[in-house]
């Protein structure tokens, strides 16, 4: 059986961990293992970091409406309900833009809620 040499495949092998790992703290980016070990986990934070950021966007959205809604006499509840009664289809990310940007815009979406909430 031949001999197998693996110097190229482990230098490219070790290259992109180094690549991934630069700017670490100390032997974490200059040493393979410590830098492997690193990277492994850094690369989990980040996968587990994207599906966190948008849970987090979504309770900021929804704190914002919250706000918005109580300064024109509604919950948040019963402002999303009323806005589904009145079959106005409206994402929170807008909601929560028109909550800070436009005041009015939005009083007027919260009347529209209290009026489907009305009949």
């Amino acid at each position: 059986m031949a001999r197998v040499k693996r110097a190229v495949n482990a230098l490219k092998k070790r290259r992109k961990v180094f690549k991934l790992s630069k700017g670490y703290f100390g032997a974490k980016s200059k040493q393979y293992r410590a830098a492997s070990e690193q990277v492994r986990r850094s690369l989990r934070y980040a996968y587990i970091g994207r599906k966190l950021r948008k849970r987090e966007f979504r309770r900021l959205w929804i704190a914002r409406i919250n706000a918005g809604a109580r300064q024109n006499g509604l919950s948040y509840s019963r402002m999303m309900n009323g806005l589904k009664v009145a079959g106005v289809n409206i994402n929170r990310k807008m909601l929560s833009d028109l909550a800070i940007n436009e005041p009015a815009a939005f009083a007027q979406l919260a009347d529209t809620a209290k009026k489907a909430l009305a009949k």
